[in-house]
């Protein structure tokens, strides 16, 4: 069984067990965390597809922990202007494990 969960803007593809980087979702490590926008569930070659969201769906998961991503530098500039900005940016993220896909 699977399920494509929308959260945080980006759609992901999920099925027990996986393992999700999704955008900071403010939740401890080891609290519960339920997805609720399911666009669509498979099973065994059939597919429920919402409009836009399938009713009583829900993704049940665990919070594994939180981080920031991998620094990223954002450098602008104007040519013979004497214009330099340099800035560094880290995208904060939480993991979540998947345990339960109701549907």
């Amino acid at each position: 069984m699977y399920a494509i969960l929308k959260t945080g803007g980006k759609q992901y593809m999920v099925k027990v067990g996986d393992v999700l980087t999704v955008e900071k979702l403010g939740l401890e490590s080891g609290e519960k965390v339920m997805f609720e926008e399911v666009l669509a569930v498979g099973d065994n070659g059939e597919l429920q597809i919402g409009n836009p969201v399938v009713s009583g769906a829900k993704v049940e998961g665990t919070v594994i922990g939180n981080g920031r991503g991998k620094k990223v530098t954002v450098f602008k500039y104007k040519p013979k202007k004497d214009y330099r900005k340099k800035q560094g940016h880290r995208q904060p993220f939480t993991k979540v494990i998947i345990e339960k896909i109701n549907a």
